[in-house]
């Protein structure tokens, strides 16, 4: 079996003893078998690409916003139906406009790079954590299954990591969990509403570590009353149905 010019397998074919042996339309038929074979494995490995070019950020390698609303409006089914908790962590890298416009934007790229490593190995704390960027110098953590009190920690690391990242001024990073007295969340739209709440808060006030909804009593009356200036409303706030 032949695969972009390379031998990739081998198509083994037998008769049981006694049956006659094969013969040149045999071997002519294998070989067609054979192409066939390596047509459909390219095949497969093109919708794969085409997959991961779908739900995967270029620059960074992280999960994209696309495979976000995927995996959370899956994660909030499971909510539904037997009360998983699930948990978003969502992350603004400070001092990115900064960097850009003092260094350039190839820098700038850099950073983005370097916290998204970051943000990769501290989602591997948490089982089957989703590391994600959003846009822009926005990213985010989701998680179906553990305590919310574990993923505020994972989010209180990520902060001290992103703290001392060359050329970073440290992130400002929100937290909203069905596992914290946030009231009912019923949409991934709700939890993403408080979650950028949060992490607006902790942007204002420049916390060195994650604010969490339902733990810090401003958060669910800024989700509730967002600030009325285009400027400030987050674009996660409004990009979903």
């Amino acid at each position: 079996i032949v695969l972009h010019g390379r031998a990739w397998g081998e198509l083994y074919v037998a008769r049981q003893a006694g049956q006659p042996v094969f013969d040149r339309a045999d071997a002519d038929f294998a070989t067609v078998l054979a192409a066939v074979v390596a047509s459909g494995i390219a095949q497969t490995e093109r919708l794969e690409e085409v997959r991961k070019l779908a739900f995967t950020d270029p620059l960074t390698g992280l999960a994209n916003r696309r495979a976000v609303d995927v995996r959370l409006d899956e994660a909030m089914e499971r909510h539904r139906v037997d009360a998983t908790v699930v948990s978003l962590v969502v992350c603004d890298l400070n001092g990115l406009k900064a960097v850009n416009d003092t260094h350039g934007h190839a820098v700038g790229d850099r950073l983005l790079e370097r916290f998204g490593s970051v943000l990769s190995l501290c989602g591997a704390m948490l089982p089957e954590a989703l590391a994600a960027r959003l846009g822009g110098d926005e990213f985010c953590l989701l998680t179906a299954g553990p305590p919310a009190d574990a993923v505020v920690g994972v989010a209180t690391e990520l902060c001290d990591r992103a703290a001392v990242i060359e050329l970073g001024d440290g992130v400002a990073c929100g937290v909203a969990s069905t596992g914290d007295p946030i009231g009912p969340v019923r949409s991934a739209r709700r939890l993403f509403r408080l979650a950028d709440a949060a992490q607006y808060r902790a942007k204002a006030a420049r916390a060195p570590g994650p604010v969490v909804a339902g733990r810090d009593g401003e958060v669910v009356r800024l989700a509730d009353s967002p600030p009325k200036s285009a400027h400030d409303r987050r674009r996660l706030r409004g990009n979903r149905p």
